[in-house]
């Protein structure tokens, strides 16, 4: 049952949080900038309004996903330091002598009421709309990119990755005591999942015989992961599959295997839309969205920054129709071709046709409509074929036996053209250089908040962990830029 009304807290420790819950700490900022009634409004039709026992106010269950996100912290973990910590308690609305919940609650709050698909397109809207109210947001520019996440699984085998996580917790077991290694069992040498798990299973039963090693705060954390990852394969979680991570490349020698997250940042660093995919989506596919939903937040927008991937045709003539600037490099291939320079002839404005490197003038030129998509429009420029079987450069430009020599030139088009002319411009070049600031942001998502990996398998997972996610990182950003301006 969940009641409608929130209760009043009448303890009588309440005033311990103004002694030990100063005025400058984060998490007091954001209880008092941030009205979270709007995550029960959200959430309430997820529950039972008249029956059943008493449920945990879903505006609490949310704010420790927030404090996941803010500290980087496993369900166990944020759940024992909200036992303890003021500060936690305080954010928290709870009474310094509450009872916390159980970590599994967590767990069940993630899988059972944020079922929304558009929870990630409210939170950034929500903390989007806090800026503006605040007149935190001035600029009218967007800068766009995407960040990858790994996917928990797949990464390794079932079996390395239980190894991995009995390993990382002996390792500080033995920062602590080395003797009780000889308390350990033998590390099994079958590649049966099964004799793995009994053996992370004797570790954990090991450690905790040893309270004076297992509450030191450093073996607790990786104790407390190892247990979380034999638990999931109790109940039949597969380390070893994701349907729905997929592999996608950083560059030609470079891949990883999960999703991306396409995100859409304003010139003061607040993330105004994401969308999360697997990870082989091509980035340039999203500018559109990402700018739709960022108007949708009410951000006007006049400019967009993105690298190459973004400079497509299609978001050129977007860019055109929606009076935006858009700060997006051609791709080399576009400007320059696919030859090397070496390969280049020159080109004779006088005459109107090329000359090769041995000083030969083109003969005649044919325009090639092309077919398409497949193959774009081209001019052929020909050559007397009776000088390239003489020339002294004709390794590698004239193929012996050829009865024709000919180059050809792909035409750009006009959306091309004028975004070349622009790319080369002070104010494209001015403009370019705050792009750097999303790069900081994905930075930012990945080491300090666990962006970096997924905490769940799905999509769906991912989404939730994005939405936590990045609506603290932009509670926080909000924060800063306000203490800044007092």
């Amino acid at each position: 049952m969940l009641s409608n009304q929130e209760s009043l807290n009448l303890s009588p420790f309440m005033a311990i949080y103004d002694i030990v819950v100063p005025k400058d700490n984060m998490l007091r900022k954001i209880n008092e900038l941030v009205d979270f009634t709007f995550i029960f409004e959200e959430l309430k039709t997820k529950y039972c309004l008249d029956n059943g026992r008493n449920a945990v106010p879903p505006i609490r269950m949310f704010k420790y996903l927030l404090l996941k996100s803010f500290f980087d912290l496993s369900d166990v973990d944020v759940v024992e330091r909200s036992k303890y910590d003021m500060s936690f308690k305080y954010f928290l609305d709870m009474a310094p002598e509450d009872k916390v919940i159980n970590p599994s609650s967590l767990t069940k709050f993630r899988k059972l009421r944020l079922t929304d698909e558009g929870l990630l397109d409210m939170l950034i809207g929500k903390s989007v709309e806090i800026a503006l109210e605040h007149e935190i947001i001035n600029s009218k520019t967007i800068i766009v990119d995407s960040t990858h996440t790994k996917s928990r699984y797949n990464q390794k085998s079932p079996k390395e990755f239980l190894q991995e996580k009995s390993k990382n917790v002996r390792k500080a077991v033995y920062q602590i005591d080395d003797s009780v290694k000889e308390k350990f069992p033998a590390k099994p040498t079958s590649n049966e999942i099964s004799d793995e798990l009994d053996y992370c299973n004797q570790i954990i039963s090991i450690i905790e015989r040893e309270p004076q090693i297992a509450e030191v705060p450093s073996v607790k954390e990786k104790l407390n992961v190892l247990r979380e990852v034999t638990e999931d394969f109790k109940e039949n979680l597969s380390y070893s599959n994701d349907p729905d991570a997929r592999t996608g490349h950083k560059s030609a020698d470079s891949s990883f295997f999960g999703f991306k997250t396409h995100l859409a940042m304003s010139d003061e660093r607040i993330i105004t839309s994401a969308v999360v995919t697997t990870g082989e989506k091509s980035d340039g596919k999203f500018l559109q969205e990402l700018v739709q939903k960022s108007q949708a937040t009410g951000m006007e927008i006049d400019t967009v920054i993105g690298d190459t991937a973004y400079s497509e045709k299609g978001n050129i003539s977007y860019a055109q129709e929606n009076k935006l600037t858009l700060v997006s490099k051609l791709h080399p291939i576009i400007t320059h071709g696919t030859r090397t320079k070496e390969n280049e002839f020159e080109f004779n404005k006088d005459a109107g046709l090329y000359v090769c490197k041995a000083g030969h003038l083109a003969t005649g030129k044919k325009y090639d409509r092309g077919n398409g998509e497949k193959k774009s429009p081209r001019i052929r420029y020909t050559f007397d074929v009776e000088k390239c079987k003489v020339c002294p450069l004709r390794d590698g430009c004239y193929k012996e036996g050829a009865k024709t020599k000919s180059y050809y030139v792909t035409i750009k088009s006009k959306e091309h053209t004028e975004q070349e002319a622009f790319q080369n411009t002070e104010e494209f070049k001015n403009l370019a250089k705050s792009r750097y600031k999303i790069e900081a942001k994905n930075s930012e998502l990945k080491h300090r908040h666990g962006y970096d990996i997924a905490s769940s398998a799905g999509l769906f997972g991912l989404q939730v962990q994005g939405a936590t996610t990045i609506f603290a990182v932009n509670l926080k950003r909000i924060i800063k830029l306000l203490s800044e301006k007092e």
